[in-house]
């Protein structure tokens, strides 16, 4: 209870901003491997049963897996977080407009940029869905090119009927092979990092380099290459995400051979859980409860696995609480970078974490649980609280036909998981533990005044654009 109990404390419940120190020698190279839809248990190494991943098997050996990693409930908000460090409702969008597919404000700090400054190379690679749902109409001014990246070679959105290729700036392709995404923008991802090492004279690194690899699966539609096609256990999603696990194994192995390997950090993640009503599409968020788009745990907990030899110890495993949007401040903090001190960022600094410090604990005091804008749960250590709601609110997202009808339930009263015991989150123990259901709806009524809610614009939510703020709160605002 006395970490708990910090979240009452007025300073304590304030995510920190983190400025990193100035100047260090042999910056770090990052290299992060977003896919899109993964479930939890769609990895070998977190128990999948028929689904082989032996190179990422083989990456969580030589690293560190987090068993309580979370990102956001879909794919454009959890892009957002990643990218800003930030919840997607505190982030600033175009024309004020909160959409699942946001359009970021290009007055919103990338982790690109942020790098960019201390001079790292960028480039990112598949998938961005920062600039609107559209492959044709788009908005131009808010896609990688402009947002801290040296280098783009992907898609503006999903790939739910069609992908256009981009190359930076200008569109190459339309209508490209599906089939073979995760080879091209797996070949282009290493041809980035070839020309930013020097290895054939010896003389190391030109510069520095973050990569950001987001493939556009295995979201649906699906497709594999021939040699990938009908040779998984799983159906086609199997496939999918076998020719993911293998092209992750084509990246570790070129870093490896550049000579890169020692001073390299990999993060494979996912950008939500898996999409339950695709079926044989879809994936599996076992053992826990829900799917993408829900803020049961299998919306948003998914699969980590980071790889950093000689930093990151071997054969690990961090079961503390910790986020996509923990990124940008770790990164900062070990590139020299500096976190934007002019604004509000919730992610934290979890180097102690990733290198395996002897008792190091989760810098995060609460984590929110958000259904595009309406808060439902919060957790703090192994406590997690969902809050009261009908099943279906009108002021919600409908996300019915996402997730199994049997999680699309009515919660009458706070109802406390103690995640530890009950990871399926199946059992409420709120009426045993008062103390703590009284420290989490605190904690939560201290979200919804900063961050928002469906009701209520968040006090240090960003507005850059002189339209009315969240319009979308007009019709359920509480007098």
């Amino acid at each position: 209870m006395a970490r708990i109990a910090c979240v009452l404390c007025a300073g304590a419940i304030f995510p920190s901003v983190i400025a990193a120190e100035s100047k260090m020698p042999n910056k770090p190279n990052f290299l992060i491997v977003f896919v899109d839809d993964l479930g939890y248990q769609d990895v070998g190494c977190f128990g999948s049963p028929l689904i082989k991943t032996p190179r990422l098997d083989q990456m969580a050996k030589e690293g560190m897996r987090f068993t309580d990693f979370y990102a956001q409930t879909i794919c454009g908000p959890s892009r957002s977080s990643i990218m800003t460090g930030c919840y997607p409702l505190r982030i600033a969008k175009k024309r004020n407009t909160v959409e699942h597919h946001p359009r970021v404000d290009s007055r919103e700090i990338t982790m690109a940029e942020m790098l960019k400054e201390v001079g790292y190379a960028t480039a990112c690679f598949g998938k961005w869905d920062l600039a609107g749902h559209s492959q044709e109409g788009f908005e131009r001014d808010v896609m990688p090119t402009k947002q801290g990246f040296d280098y783009f070679f992907g898609t503006p959105t999903s790939n739910d009927g069609y992908v256009n290729l981009l190359r930076n700036e200008k569109m190459i392709e339309k209508k490209a092979n599906m089939a073979l995404l995760t080879r091209r923008y797996t070949d282009e991802a290493i041809g980035f990092i070839k020309r930013n090492s020097d290895s054939s004279t010896g003389s190391g690194q030109a510069k520095p380099f973050f990569v950001y690899l987001a493939h556009t699966m295995p979201h649906t539609k699906l497709a594999a290459s021939k040699q990938f096609l009908g040779k998984s256990k799983r159906g086609l999603y199997g496939d999918v995400v076998e020719e993911i696990d293998w092209n992750t194994g084509r990246l570790l192995d070129a870093v490896k051979e550049l000579g890169l390997d020692d001073n390299t950090y990999v993060i494979f993640t996912s950008d939500n859980g898996p999409w339950w009503t695709k079926k044989e599409h879809g994936g599996s968020a076992k053992p826990l409860r829900g799917a993408k788009t829900s803020t049961w745990e299998g919306g948003l907990r998914v699969p980590c696995i980071m790889r950093a030899p000689g930093k990151i110890p071997s054969n690990t495993v961090c079961r503390e609480l910790s986020s996509s949007m923990d990124l940008f401040p770790t990164f900062a903090a070990l590139s020299g970078g500096t976190v934007p001190t002019d604004r509000t960022i919730d992610g934290h600094d979890i180097r102690a974490l990733m290198h395996g410090e002897p008792g190091a604990k989760s810098p995060t005091q609460a984590y929110f649980f958000y259904q595009h804008t309406y808060l439902q749960a919060v957790r703090s250590e192994k406590w997690k609280l969902v809050l009261q709601r009908p099943a279906q609110a009108p002021w919600a997202a409908n996300w019915r036909n996402h997730i199994d009808p049997k999680d699309v339930i009515a919660i009458e009263q706070p109802m406390l998981i103690d995640l530890e015991a009950d990871i399926s989150e199946t059992t409420d123990v709120a009426h045993a533990n008062p103390e703590v259901v009284k420290a989490l709806l605190k904690a939560a009524e201290w979200a919804r005044c900063d961050i928002g809610d469906y009701n209520r614009v968040g006090k240090n939510s960003r507005f850059f654009d002189p339209q009315p703020r969240r319009p979308d709160t007009a019709r359920w605002r509480e007098e």
